[in-house]
């Protein structure tokens, strides 16, 4: 049975864990208490999330903007907006088309499913993509921002705990399954749904809707990898909406025994976990989640930070590069298979340039060495938080014009990328870890050391997050609009706003494709 403290609500193995789910979700939006630390951090990712989709949009990427006209082709009074118009859409999608703006950079936040103090360390992936669904259900609801805030709250909840017991990237399933029962619980809670309708929405997102990863496999990925958050959600809320009309989905789905969660990990009848959902206090998921400082796969944050520390200890590695003989980058699983994968050495799109390891840590490199060059000096910045400003990778470090780069190409080939194996692999989820050693031609050799927490990373103490994150708001705002503190200020104080009806009412510009 359920357990409650102050703080928590414990789902027991041997309950239905999904009906369980259902009434956290009503009572949280009800009566959840998060502390203002939690707020802030859950405000910290929304607006990144924000300004991400919108520059995706004012760069024309292709999901986002043809899912954005989809969903300008499904008109409904009382519906929910899209990015950059006040025209009422059916929420689901609306919800499809601005998670898929969200994400398409692939920049905004992210998560590892690390829980040690619970024993809860399955290490699932999952990003924050999914803020689109308590606004939306805001305006459908006519509900302030106080509430969509706790909205956001509930849904990163939901989908963290369920990273922390259960790895479905194990079992070569996409990690949007979280999110999208996330989704269909916090969507139903604010429009009032039953915890029974809500187990039942969740019951037919994990019968009908189990996506594969076969959308991130192959050499050049497709716009189905950047749009997979976005469409579970859209099918999760078209299930809530059907499950509120009266339809009965597979109750009971975590004890399911043909359902994923025992079929990949069997047991007598049990869930193969417990769930522990936090109510009040400072101890929520979103606390143990990660910034994306610029544009690349968080696998490779270890890696940036020790360039960092390296290039900014050794500043003659910047002013000679030409000296630069070999680059040995180790890290762990999955990150060693992930983006070191061999066919992710000659990427030719965006999205396989951003999940290249060789890629990304040859043009940040690049861009440092461009700036010693104009600078005169390899000392190109005063501090950590400086150097990441400085360096940070846009959208248009994955242009095809930076893709074919020939500097950049010259340093991929000099990068060897090594799995560190059972000592790597052990400090992996706590942390990132991840070691840098640049050889020059005279035998030199510069060691970054390990690095654990990279800046960004929730458990890094040293990195001025409020300052880097404003600086990567502002690049991406520059991209989307003319003036973009408008829709920042407008984010960063959601929790004040009375009527998110016109949340999204901005002028989106229209620049050049990097693509």
């Amino acid at each position: 049975m359920s357990t409650a403290t102050a703080t928590s609500v414990t789902l027991a193995r041997n309950e239905n864990q999904a009906l369980g789910i259902g009434q956290f979700a009503c009572d949280f939006m009800k009566s959840g208490d998060p502390s203002d630390a939690v707020k802030h951090r859950t405000i910290q990712f929304f607006t990144d999330s924000v300004l991400c989709g919108l520059s995706a949009l004012a760069l024309q990427t292709n999901a986002p903007v043809v899912l954005r006209e989809e969903a300008l082709t499904y008109p409904l009074d009382g519906g929910a907006t899209v990015f950059g118009s006040t025209e009422r859409v059916s929420p689901e999608k609306a919800i499809l088309a601005n998670a898929s703006a969200v994400r398409e950079w692939d920049s905004n936040g992210t998560n590892f499913g690390y829980n040690p103090a619970l024993g809860h360390t399955a290490g699932e992936f999952g990003h924050n993509d999914f803020y689109a669904v308590p606004v939306a259900a805001a305006q459908v609801a006519g509900l302030d921002g106080a509430t969509a805030l706790r909205g956001m709250i509930c849904l990163d909840e939901i989908r963290g705990r369920l990273s922390e017991v259960f790895s479905l990237k194990s079992y070569k399933i996409d990690h949007v399954v979280h999110g999208a029962i996330g989704s269909a619980a916090v969507y139903g809670a604010m429009l009032g749904a039953t915890p029974e309708q809500i187990e039942s929405a969740i019951g037919m997102v994990v019968a009908h809707y189990i996506p594969w990863r076969a959308i991130r496999a192959g050499k050049q990925l497709s716009d189905s990898k950047g749009a997979s958050a976005a469409i579970s959600t859209e099918v999760a809320i078209m299930a809530m909406k059907r499950s509120m009309k009266g339809f009965i989905g597979p109750k009971d789905i975590f004890r399911n025994p043909e359902a994923i969660w025992r079929q990949f990990e069997p047991t007598d009848g049990d869930s193969p976990f417990d769930l522990v959902l936090s109510t009040s206090g400072d101890d929520f998921a979103v606390m143990g989640m990660h910034f994306k400082l610029g544009l690349y796969e968080h696998q490779s944050a270890g890696a940036l930070q020790g360039l960092i520390d390296l290039v900014s200890a050794n500043p003659g590695v910047l002013e000679n590069p030409a000296s630069i003989k070999g680059i040995t980058i180790v890290a762990y699983e999955p990150a060693f298979g992930i983006i070191g994968d061999p066919a992710k050495r000659e990427p030719k799109t965006r999205q396989s340039a951003d999940h290249s390891m060789v890629y990304i840590v040859s043009t940040k490199l690049r861009k440092a060495i461009e700036h010693a060059a104009a600078k005169g000096s390899g000392s190109i910045a005063d501090g950590n938080d400086e150097w990441w400003k400085l360096l940070m990778l846009a959208p248009i470090d994955y242009g095809r014009e930076a893709i074919a780069n020939p500097a950049t190409r010259e340093l991929m080939d000099k990068i060897d990328f090594e799995h560190g194996g059972k000592e790597y692999d052990d400090r992996y989820p706590d942390g990132i870890p991840t070691s840098m050693v640049i050889e020059m031609a005279d035998g030199t050799k510069y060691d970054s050391g390990l690095v654990m927490y990279p800046s960004g990373h929730a458990r890094n103490t040293t990195a001025d997050l409020d300052d880097i994150l404003m600086h990567k708001a502002s690049l991406l705002g520059a991209l989307a609009m003319d003036d973009a503190a408008t829709i920042i200020d407008r984010c960063n104080n959601i929790e004040s706003a009375t009527d998110l009806s016109g949340l999204w009412d901005v002028k989106i510009q229209q620049r050049d494709s990097v693509d």
